[in-house]
Parts: C-alpha cells; sequence; structure tokens
C-alpha cells in the first residue's frame, strides 16, 4: 500500500503544478485556462525533440524548454490573446482558450510530426536511479516531482508575502483598478503571471510525460483532474488547491490498490475519481454559502463599477443591421437553399460526408440553444449527442423499433438529463457551470459510454436508416428537414414571450427576477429543450455513420464542436448549418481534393481553432459578419439604383 501512495504522489504532484498555475492565471487576469494542457503538451513534446530525437543533455534541453520556450510562449500568448479577454464574458473566455487548446497540438503535430511514442524520459537520466526509503522503492523521477511542488509551492508563499511583486500580485487579485492608480502596471503584472504559468505547464508536462506518455488528449484529461483542486480552493486559495491535488493523487492510488486489478470497472472507475471530487467540491461549497459564483470576492467596488455586466457579452439578437430587414431572413434561406443543392450535384462520396454534416450541424443547434439563447456555458452537449445516438441504436437494433421512434426517444431520454442538469446547476456561475458539465460529459464517457452494451469492444452498435432515407442523397434531405423544422422552431421561440424572458435571463438574471420572470423556469426550459435537440442530432449522426460509436462522442471533441460554432456564430440557426457542413467537408477536401499528405490535413482544424481565438475581438461570429456584408453590398446596390431601402418595403 506504501508503493501506491508514493506513486499516488506523484500523480498528485503534476495535479498540484498544474492546479497553481491555474489558481494563479485567474485570480490575476480572470481567464480560467482551458489550454493549460495543451501549453504542457506543447512544452513536452519540444523537451523529447531535444533531449531524444536531437541528442542533447537533460540540463540544456530543460532549459531551453522551461526557461526560454516557455516564458516566450506565455508572453506571446498574452500580447496576442490574453489581454484582450480581462473585460470578456465567460463564454469567450472560455472559447478562446478551448480555441488555443485545438491549435497548440495540431501546431506540435505538424512540427513534430504524429509518430506515437511509447518511452518518454523525464528529468531523471535513463536508466532511473532507484532508491530505497524505508523499505519502498523511490525513483529518481518521482523524487524530482516532490521536489518541484516543495520548492514552486514555498518559493510561490515566499514571493506573493514578502516581495514587492508578490504585493503587487496580491493588489492586483484584490483590484486591479486600485493597482493601477497605486503606480503598478496591471498590464506588466499579468504578463508576469502568464510568464510563471506557462514554466508551470512545462514542468508539469515535463513531469507527466513518462507517466502518461505524449498524447495532448491525454493532458488535457490530466489537467481536467486538475480542475477538481482549483474548484476545490474556489478558484482562488492556491493553498487548499495544492492540499486537494496531492489528496487526489493519492486517493486515486490507494483506489486502484484496493480494486482487483484485472476488472473492467477498475479501467473505468480510477479515472472518474477526480471527477467525483469536482461533485463534492461543490456540494460542500453549496452548502456553505446557497451559491457557488465565480464573481464572488472578485475586484472591489470600482472594479465593479467600471467593468459593468462583466464586460465584453454576445450579440444580444441574430438579427444583422436593419437596412432591408427582410434580409434577415433572405439570407439564411438563401444559405440554406445552397445546400440544400449540393446533393444533386456531389458524387455518392461526397453525399456521404455531407450526411454527416448536416447531422453534426444539428447537434451544434443545441449549443445555439443553450449558450446562445440561454446563456449558460454548458460542455456537455456532445454527451447528450452521445446519449441519443446509444439509445437509438439500443431501440432500433436491440428491441426493433421503428428507427426515427427510437431517434425521438433517444431526445426524450436526453432532454430529461438535461433538465437535471440543468436544476443540478441552478446555484452555481457560469465558470462553475462550464466545469460541472465538462465533468458530467467525462464521467457519462467513462462509466456509462464505456459500459459492454454500447461500446461492445470499440465496434458501437450497427443502425440502419429508414427505408425511404437508405441512399446518402435521400439521408441529407431528411437531416435538412430536421433541421429545418427545428430551426424554425427555434425562430418562433426567439419571438415569443418565452424567448423575450430568456433574453431577460440572459443579459441578467436579477433584472430577469424584478420583472417577475421565472429565471429557474427559464434555465430548465432551454436546458431540456438543448439536450433534446442534441439528442436527436446524435442519433441522426449515428444514423449517418450507420454506427452509433460511444468514441466518437469524446467531451473533448465537444470541446472542439463548440469553438467551431463560436467561430460561426454561437446564436445564429444557419450558422449552425455551415459549421456541420464545413467541419464535415473541409479535412475530406484537404486529403482527397487537394490531395496534401497527412501533416496538411491537420490545417482545417488549426483554422477552426484560430478562428475560435478570434472571436476575443469578434464575439458575434463570422456568419454575423458576412451577413452584414452581404446587406451593406445589397443596399448600396439599391441606392446606387434608385430603388427605396427604407424599412417600408
Amino acid at each position: 500500500m506504501v508503493q501506491y501512495i508514493v506513486v499516488g504522489l506523484v500523480f498528485g504532484s503534476i495535479y498540484a503544478l498544474a492546479a497553481s498555475g491555474l489558481v494563479v492565471t485567474y485570480v490575476s487576469t480572470g481567464v480560467l485556462n482551458f489550454a493549460f494542457g495543451a501549453m504542457a503538451f506543447f512544452i513536452a513534446r519540444t523537451y523529447y525533440a531535444l533531449h531524444t530525437e536531437h541528442h542533447w543533455g537533460i540540463v540544456p534541453a530543460a532549459v531551453v524548454c522551461l526557461l526560454v520556450l516557455a516564458p516566450a510562449l506565455g508572453l506571446a500568448l498574452y500580447l496576442t490573446i490574453f489581454r484582450y479577454l480581462r473585460l470578456a464574458s465567460q463564454l469567450i473566455k472560455v472559447v478562446v482558450t478551448v480555441g488555443l487548446s485545438v491549435v497548440i497540438p495540431t501546431v506540435a503535430t505538424m512540427i513534430y510530426g504524429n509518430t506515437q511514442l511509447f518511452v518518454i524520459p523525464g528529468l531523471a537520466p535513463v536508466p532511473v536511479d532507484t532508491f530505497d526509503v524505508f523499505g519502498v522503492a523511490v525513483t529518481l523521477d518521482q523524487v524530482i516531482a516532490y521536489a518541484s511542488v516543495i520548492v514552486i509551492v514555498v518559493a510561490g508563499a515566499l514571493v506573493l508575502r514578502f516581495t514587492e511583486a508578490g504585493l503587487s500580485v496580491r493588489a492586483m487579485v484584490d483590484s486591479e483598478a486600485m493597482t493601477s492608480l497605486s503606480g503598478s502596471n496591471p498590464a506588466r503584472i499579468a504578463a508576469g503571471v502568464w510568464i510563471v504559468s506557462t514554466m508551470l505547464a512545462g514542468l508539469a508536462g515535463i513531469l507527466a510525460a513518462p507517466v502518461i506518455g505524449l498524447d495532448a488528449g491525454k493532458f488535457t484529461l490530466l489537467v481536467a483532474g486538475a480542475f477538481a483542486a482549483v474548484i476545490a480552493a474556489r478558484l482562488r486559495n492556491l493553498t487548499v488547491a495544492v492540499v486537494v491535488a496531492l489528496l487526489l493523487g493519492v486517493v486515486g492510488s490507494l483506489v486502484q490498490w484496493a480494486l482487483p486489478p484485472s476488472s473492467p470497472v477498475t479501467a473505468n472507475v480510477i479515472p472518474a475519481i477526480p471527477f467525483v471530487f469536482v461533485v463534492v467540491s461543490l456540494v460542500v461549497n453549496i452548502l456553505r454559502s446557497g451559491r457557488v459564483d465565480e464573481e464572488q470576492g472578485v475586484g472591489g467596488a470600482l472594479d465593479r463599477a467600471i467593468t459593468p455586466n462583466g464586460g465584453v457579452r454576445l450579440a444580444a439578437s441574430t438579427d444583422v443591421d436593419t437596412w432591408f430587414p427582410r434580409l434577415d431572413v433572405g439570407f439564411p434561406i438563401l444559405v440554406f437553399a445552397g445546400i440544400a443543392v449540393l446533393p444533386l450535384v456531389f458524387s455518392t462520396y461526397w453525399q456521404g460526408i455531407l450526411a454527416t454534416g448536416v447531422a453534426l450541424a444539428i447537434v451544434f443547434l443545441s449549443y445555439t440553444l443553450v449558450t446562445g439563447e440561454g446563456g449558460m456555458l454548458w460542455l456537455c452537449q456532445i454527451t447528450f449527442a452521445g446519449v441519443g445516438a446509444l439509445t437509438t441504436a439500443q431501440l432500433a437494433t436491440q428491441h426493433g423499433w421503428p428507427v426515427l421512434a427510437a431517434v425521438l426517444v433517444g431526445g426524450l431520454v436526453a432532454a430529461a438529463l438535461g433538465t437535471l442538469i440543468g436544476l443540478l446547476t441552478i446555484r452555481l456561475g457560469n465558470l462553475y457551470v462550464a466545469l460541472v458539465t465538462l465533468t458530467f460529459g467525462l464521467l457519462m464517457e467513462r462509466l456509462v459510454f464505456a459500459l459492454k452494451p454500447f461500446a461492445q469492444s470499440g465496434a458501437g452498435l450497427p443502425v440502419a436508416r429508414p427505408d425511404f432515407a437508405v441512399s446518402d442523397q435521400a439521408f441529407v434531405y431528411l437531416a435538412l428537414g430536421v433541421f429545418a423544422i427545428l430551426a424554425v422552431l427555434m425562430v418562433n421561440l426567439r419571438r415569443s414571450t418565452t424567448g423575450l424572458a430568456l433574453d431577460a435571463v440572459r443579459w441578467s438574471e436579477t433584472g430577469a427576477r424584478t420583472m417577475g420572470i421565472s429565471v429557474v423556469q427559464m434555465k430548465l426550459l432551454v436546458s431540456g429543450l438543448a439536450a433534446f435537440v442534441a439528442g436527436v442530432g446524435g442519433g441522426l449522426f449515428a444514423l449517418s455513420h450507420k454506427q452509433a460509436v460511444p468514441v466518437e462522442y469524446a467531451t473533448l471533441a465537444g470541446l472542439v464542436w463548440l469553438a467551431i460554432l463560436v467561430t460561426f456564430g454561437v446564436r445564429s440557426n444557419i450558422a449552425a448549418l455551415l459549421a456541420g457542413c464545413v467541419f464535415a467537408l473541409s479535412p475530406a477536401f484537404v486529403q482527397s481534393t487537394l490531395k496534401l499528405n497527412s501533416t496538411w490535413a491537420q490545417v482545417p482544424v488549426l483554422l477552426f481553432g484560430l478562428g475560435a481565438i478570434a472571436v476575443a475581438k469578434n464575439p458575434e461570429g463570422t456568419v454575423h459578419q458576412q451577413a452584414r456584408a452581404f446587406q451593406r453590398g445589397l443596399h448600396h446596390l439599391l441606392h446606387r439604383s434608385g430603388a427605396p431601402t427604407g424599412s417600408g418595403q
């Protein structure tokens, strides 16, 4: 058992380094960095390239990565991206950092290739020395991990408490505005914080690589586990974050010691432990304070006065400028008609890909509902899509239901889960809601989707299309029909009294309550509707592949989906359709039409990630911009021809 505790402390040390970096950047800059794992991966991959592939020594490779590359990366990201996020909404902050988590691993793959790596050295020379400590074998890599945490925690505490720089950081945590008035430069302090955070990410990545391997997804999951410590610390208490992180590693290791190693349950339960910590931490915090909100205790009165409503928000309406009012309908119809023509001119190969894209667009509509209309930052819509897909396959294939009825029931099952999640997150601030829904998705992925009746050893379950839509062309039109019905219902919802109430809740819950609007009722309504749409989309997505495979609904992939949709426009129905089709078609276009190799096939993913980052300066999205340009061009044309352009047309 002692040996397991020793190993658990190694994981706990890595969690602690990650949690420290996340807490420091959040309390100093207001950004919870979802790209922390990607940054750790990039620096660890560079260390491997220098040390193993180019045969550099451990010390020079580590110095270059931790003292040159990491500070340069942190400063560059601050100057180009993070300094614009201080006053942004939580949605924009999360989407931008999610975009970074897409871009950075993609750049690493384009630089270093995607070769699978199995033996990853750490900071200890190979072969790694082993020491006997009270009868327990401890490796030098483990000693370095322990020492790193001790040094970082002690040095960080001393710097924050006894140095002028630490005093400035603590002052900025209390009030950025007052820090600026006292003569300190908040921008310089924030830049320094991002440099230190990136160095912590690099150190955590190099220490974690020998344990988890060099896989970007595993690094992101590791940081997702560290969120448990961050939540327990209420995003702000560094000491609590470190202690909980160490405890998290030890508990995970002890559970692994207690459970039978050959059991499939063990393989699913162990990765879920950090997310159980998340649930426990939130329950404890809610019982203590009644509500958990990331805005509590942030900044002083002056900060709140000069940053009303939390800074930049999404556009209040999906309508474009009203020089020519009917165009806000005409533009989407034009785009929809263009996509509807594509199956008639596409070959069978492209029809199949388009079918996947339109089904995916229906899932994207659920983001439009929950985030665009409801203003709730949910990161588990892909999970509801998976629930819909797996329910559809179970009912249609295993129990002989008509497949479209199975899709509908799958949507209803997802709606019930969505309503429950909405009820459980009513008392949470936006950032906590994002973390809870991310946790829910990861738990479902680990504990439910991995069950044998659903996974079928990774093959999933086959599911047949309805007889009238067996061909890809017919299925595209079926999916387009479903999309059109849901989109029209959403438009009617926006224009209804309920839609106006949702607008009020999204802009100000306090103001909505003063008008007699039930915030709980509105949030539960949009939660259930969004989950239903995601479930229906997931069922159709499975039909597009004729297979319901759980791994296609991985939670981290859902982060990419959200980033893509926000890039196009999170409050526009037609943006969801364009986003789904472009996301499905672009990789195939690069590989089969442009004939580029697998490295260049990463370019569409890179562009999607860059688009998500660009949301920091353009919250409305690409489609909104293009619609505005379309209207301006037509207005100019009509003006030159002498046609009337007022609202009387």
